[in-house]
């Protein structure tokens, strides 16, 4: 996130205006004296995924599918709004590219004739080892 343009870069291709996400801050609860009672430096950070216009159509799609319509970010880790401000565009951030992110689809290869033998020449040589164990015809008592 850079706040000096405003927006948040998910990856390369996928950038979100600041202006479409929207951020809630609430005190956090637990234990923490008047400043926690008093400051609110909890964060929630909500953005619509369903109507964000500055995503392209296939991405949308994509995050919808994996994320539902909406997506809900909290952070209350920190004393200070504006780490978890942070922290919460940062997860968010996160849970984007990671479901955006399409892996690698595995093309299936075959063995190598050298890798083959060798496999092949390893059986024989077991299978050798093997046979010298068991005892001999002529050894029969």
């Amino acid at each position: 996130m850079d706040p000096d343009d405003g927006v948040l870069r998910v990856s390369p291709g996928v950038v979100i205006p600041l202006a479409e996400i929207e951020l809630r801050f609430t005190p956090s609860g637990g234990p923490g004296g008047q400043h926690a009672n008093r400051s609110n430096t909890r964060v929630e950070v909500r953005f619509d995924i369903a109507a964000s216009p500055s995503l392209a159509e296939h991405h949308r799609d994509r995050l919808v599918e994996r994320l539902g319509p909406t997506v809900r970010v909290v952070a209350d880790d920190e004393r200070s709004q504006l780490r978890n401000r942070e922290l919460a565009l940062d997860r968010l951030r996160g849970r984007l590219a990671a479901a955006l992110h399409r892996p690698a689809t595995r093309r299936a290869t075959r063995p190598t004739r050298g890798s083959t033998e060798r496999r092949l020449q390893e059986k024989r040589q077991r299978s050798e080892r093997k046979s010298q164990r068991r005892p001999s015809a002529g050894d029969a008592d």
